[in-house]
């Protein structure tokens, strides 16, 4: 058996519904979709992004039975995460309809499914080795009997397993109680800008990541930070900005996944922080490029790109 980390994703894998508009329609009105995709999303997003970065991954999630089911299940399969969880027999996966702006932004609805039954059964039968990291979404603690499932798992793991939490866009629904939780177990707080300015009360990214890394002794931080890249602060130590790179934003849907999978496989592969999240920036950009939600490139693809000269913002 190999020690080498592994990743166990909590975050729900959903069946994405992708529809790119010219624009969101009026209340009661229509809108005309230019393209459409049908693909396994949610937290499949970073959990690709991590097995193409070299990471043996665990989907401790649940899946069901039924046609979203199967498409979840093949996708899984083809990129060699273990699906160990006894499935949901008569429920099927959920789905999020994803509508897609010229910008690249993105709405979301979201319809739940078998991935929300998880049990506490389910996630003892899960063998978390010291070393290991496990990846925790607030999609995973919006709803009480969900979070209590999960939190009560998760305080009780090793001190040596590596937590990530990713609040994610539905952190304001996340009860108080919940979040305070999660906060005292987690190592590494991976977040968007506006959560963190929200998290931390304060207006600037770099002020924002410091005072976070500064909440407990146990916290590090880094905050996505859009076209600028993002920033990283470890524990009680000052924000450190790395630059982001140049690209042509077709989707953004799945961009904060890619960064978080790709940035998790590199800190398991021993890369120091700032090299696993230069590493993140590059996939995450190649990522928005293309439409659809699980789109972050291999590891060889993107070690090509930087190799060849894959521009970085705020550089000369």
């Amino acid at each position: 058996m190999s020690d080498a980390p592994r990743l166990f994703c909590l975050d729900t894998l959903l069946i994405d519904v992708v529809l790119r508009v010219g624009a969101l329609p009026e209340r009661a009105g229509d809108a005309l979709a230019s393209d459409q995709l049908i693909t396994a999303g949610g937290g499949f997003n970073a959990m690709s992004a991590a097995a193409r970065h070299g990471l043996d991954v665990i989907y401790a999630g649940r899946l069901g039975v039924g046609p979203f089911s199967s498409l979840a299940e093949s996708a899984l399969g083809n990129e060699h995460v273990a699906t160990p969880i006894e499935r949901n027999a008569s429920l099927d996966t959920g789905l999020c309809v994803v509508l897609v702006e010229p910008d690249g932004e993105r709405s979301f609805v979201t319809s739940p499914g078998a991935e929300a039954t998880l049990r506490d059964e389910d996630l003892a039968t899960l063998d978390v080795r010291d070393g290991d990291y496990v990846l925790v979404s607030g999609y995973n603690l919006m709803l009480e009997r969900f979070a209590e499932v999960v939190l009560g798992w998760l305080v009780n793991l090793s001190s040596d397993v590596i937590v990530a939490f990713d609040p994610a866009t539905r952190m304001v629904d996340i009860p108080s109680k919940y979040l305070e939780v999660v906060l005292r177990r987690t190592n590494w707080l991976l977040c968007n800008a506006t959560e963190a300015r929200k998290l931390a009360g304060s207006a600037d990214v770099e002020s924002s990541a410091t005072l976070l890394a500064s909440r407990n002794d146990s916290l590090d931080v880094l905050v996505r930070n859009g076209a600028q890249g993002c920033v990283v602060a470890l524990n009680h130590e000052g924000a450190r900005a790395v630059h982001g790179f140049t690209t042509t934003v077709v989707d953004t849907n799945g961009a904060g996944d890619v960064h978080n999978g790709v940035f998790v496989a590199e800190l398991a592969s021993g890369r120091d922080a700032w090299t696993a999240a230069r590493w993140a920036n590059a996939a995450a950009a190649m990522a928005i490029s293309r439409l659809g939600p699980a789109t972050c490139p291999p590891r060889d693809e993107v070690a090509a790109w930087l190799a060849s000269g894959g521009r970085e913002r705020g550089l000369a």
